[in-house]
């Protein structure tokens, strides 16, 4: 579940509360990064129990109500699911820190001019240093590219370039002339081709969606990604392809 963050370690008792040196104890601080992911207007990613999941972001914290308001689109085909189960667990990143914390009793009040999703202020948030893996960056243009179906148009495949990969996940590019993907988006199956002899399938969670340039001044967005249930075979093919590559990277150093 945390596939880029450090792993959870037992206390000194041998406890099995695994996630409890990942707790944020002190409510003061959980306020803080409650109101740094509002301010920052930072994408949050929330996840039904069943797999539902939607990009939304954080408008208001009540302190008062012991309340947090979300800013929906009351469109979002997502939005009833969330309601109907009344509990998601929030992912999002502050960043080099992952956070995760459950909310209770999703509520949608409609507005006039905008939509939020109202729910109980969270009793815990989990605060996870995300792991420091090697990443590899690719030349542009002729590095790895992944190719999946657009969630939103199913009909038009994509083949997008990777600028850089970990054991983690990835990060895409996604050019200004194609439809937009939505963070939170789950793509069940999507193909890399790390080069012509390495390549493997994995579904994937798109992260966070952020503006980025590359040498050729090309307009588009990056795409942050995370590996979802990376099969055994497809971690050991990624894994020796890393090693493969920082290995090169070193031997390039040292000349």
């Amino acid at each position: 579940m945390f596939q880029d963050t450090r792993p959870a370690e037992l206390d000194s008792k041998g406890d099995s509360d695994p996630w409890g040196p990942f707790r944020v104890a002190s409510p003061a601080d959980r306020l803080s990064l409650l109101r740094a992911l509002r301010d920052r207007q930072v994408p949050v990613v929330l996840s039904a129990p069943e797999g539902t999941a939607l990009s939304v972001s954080l408008w208001a914290v009540d302190e008062a109500q012991d309340r947090l308001n979300f800013s929906v689109d009351a469109r979002a085909p997502q939005l009833p699911a969330l309601v109907d189960v009344d509990e998601a667990v929030a992912v999002a990143y502050l960043d080099s820190v992952k956070l995760q914390f459950d909310l209770h009793g999703l509520t949608l009040v409609r507005g006039a001019q905008s939509s939020a999703l109202q729910c109980a202020m969270p009793q815990d948030i989990y605060r996870f240093q995300r792991r420091s893996a090697y990443r590899v960056r690719p030349r542009e243009r002729q590095g790895p590219v992944a190719t999946f179906r657009h969630p939103a148009l199913p009909e038009m495949p994509l083949a997008l370039r990777v600028l850089d990969v970990s054991i983690g996940g990835c990060a895409l590019w996604l050019p200004g002339d194609v439809p937009p993907l939505q963070a939170g988006t789950l793509i069940n199956r999507m193909h890399v081709e790390l080069d012509p002899d390495t390549e493997f399938e994995s579904a994937v969670r798109l992260q966070h969606v952020s503006g980025g340039s590359l040498a050729s001044a090309e307009p588009g967005v990056r795409i942050g990604c995370e590996w979802q249930h990376l099969s055994g075979p497809a971690e050991r093919v990624l894994q020796r392809w890393i090693d493969r590559s920082q290995r090169r990277r070193h031997l390039l150093t040292l000349g």
